[in-house]
């Protein structure tokens, strides 16, 4: 069994309300919103369509199959 390791980002913390945040291997630092059911990108403070969201959780699975 493997497994990898993604750089923290220390320039977002914790926010209220938000869940996260989680970094992504592109550098992409997204916070789930419980309330909406949606991620948020505290760069463009956006909400991610689904499609959108999927696209950059894909990048885990690119990168853990090597």
């Amino acid at each position: 069994m493997g497994y990898t390791t993604f750089t923290k980002n220390e320039n977002y913390g914790p926010r209220k309300g938000l869940e996260g945040p989680f970094t992504y291997p592109s550098g992409r630092v997204l916070y789930y919103d419980p309330h909406e059911g949606k991620y948020w990108d505290p760069r463009t403070d956006f909400y991610l369509s689904n499609e959108e969201a999927g696209d950059v959780q894909s990048c885990i699975f690119a990168r853990i199959k090597g």
